[in-house]
């Protein structure tokens, strides 16, 4: 009974997933609607993002000195703190960030309008709620997680340099000339898949959850659990995948 069970929620899933991609591909989309939810995604996110990625640079750079100095190796600081942030520790933030801030505030709006019949009434009006509700926002997470990471990768190597720069002096043209020396043309390409699929994932898990939530105010807070959960679950499996399939061209 569990299994099929199991085997029926595989099948929603595939479902809500085949309609998200036959929607944004072949029906009309709702551009005015996308771009509210990207201004919305980005001043939701952004600050929260930049503080956490400042603070992730300035950590990771005091942790790593010490044990580069140990081997004599303290002018590899930027390039290492470069390639770390780029392909991984950038990212998994805000991924991680937005997993939480996003998928919280996505599943919570969606089950609430649920919960208070709005998307049954938008349908009885002739509105199309999946388009307006759904694709609307699996599509703004996924342009504006990229974007997120961008502005993450530079915050947290400018928190790395102000560290760099208290302890050794050293200057930004330094700095900045080592940290570009050391990333590839292949780093930012997978931070950048990475970023796609993070955003695609948030929205979707998200959106999932809210859509297809219990009724009741308690079905309200297990979509915003769920969604949250999921969906960090999902970046770390990505993470993983990605870097796996990468490191094939490395």
């Amino acid at each position: 009974m569990k299994f099929k069970k199991f085997l029926l929620g595989c099948e929603d899933i595939f479902r809500f997933f085949q309609k998200i991609v036959k929607q944004i591909f072949t029906s009309k989309s709702e551009w005015r609607e996308i771009l509210r939810q990207c201004y919305a995604v980005g001043n939701r996110s952004f600050f929260l993002v930049a503080f956490t990625a400042f603070l992730a640079g300035i950590v990771f750079t005091r942790q790593s000195r010490p044990s580069l100095s140990s081997f004599g190796a303290e002018s590899w600081l930027p390039s290492l703190v470069s390639q770390a942030v780029v392909r991984s520790l950038g990212p998994l933030i805000t991924g991680l960030i937005c997993a939480g801030k996003l998928g919280s505030n996505i599943g919570a709006e969606l089950a609430s309008m649920k919960v208070t019949e709005q998307i049954d009434a938008m349908e009885v009006s002739g509105t199309r709620p999946f388009s307006y509700l759904v694709v609307s926002r699996v599509v703004a997470t996924t342009l504006m997680l990229p974007i997120l990471v961008i502005f993450a990768d530079m915050i947290a190597l400018m928190g790395s340099f102000l560290t760099v720069n208290l302890i050794n002096n050293t200057g930004f043209r330094l700095y900045f000339n080592e940290v570009t020396s050391h990333i590839m043309y292949l780093d930012i390409f997978s931070s950048m898949v990475k970023a796609l699929f993070f955003g695609f994932a948030i929205g979707f898990v998200s959106s999932y959850a809210g859509y297809h939530s219990e009724n009741g105010t308690t079905g309200v807070g297990k979509a915003a659990n769920t969604a949250v959960v999921i969906s960090m679950l999902f970046i770390f499996i990505i993470d993983l995948l990605t870097l796996q399939f990468i490191n094939l061209f490395r």
